[in-house]
């Protein structure tokens, strides 16, 4: 995972018992709670995959654009570009899975 991550609980969320995850779906990939958000800067061009859950994300403004909120849902994906932060949470009370690779560059021949 090319980011860096900072988490942080929200107690006001009300916690429900999370739904097993399969363990197909957890090879390779990142586990957030429910009641949980993380955020999320690229040091890389990456791509952000959902694979179980739905999951709120809000991209920080930049110079070009103002602040974005999206929910995606499994099989979606976001491409974050480097130096972006992200922050997401759990859409619902049972956690999501994701995964978050780094974009590979085509070199010139």
């Amino acid at each position: 995972m090319s980011a860096v991550c900072t988490s942080s609980s929200l107690p006001s969320v009300a916690l429900a018992r999370p739904a097993a995850v399969p363990p197909a779906v957890r090879r390779g990939a990142w586990q957030l709670e429910a009641g949980h958000a993380i955020s999320l800067r690229a040091s890389s061009a990456s791509v952000m995959r959902i694979r179980q859950g739905r999951v709120w994300v809000t991209r920080d403004a930049t110079a070009h654009s103002g602040s974005e909120d999206l929910v995606l849902a499994p099989g979606e994906s976001l491409a974050v570009a480097a130096g972006e932060r992200i922050v997401m949470e759990p859409w619902d009370g049972n956690g999501a899975t994701y995964t978050w690779d780094a974009v590979a560059v085509a070199r010139a021949a």
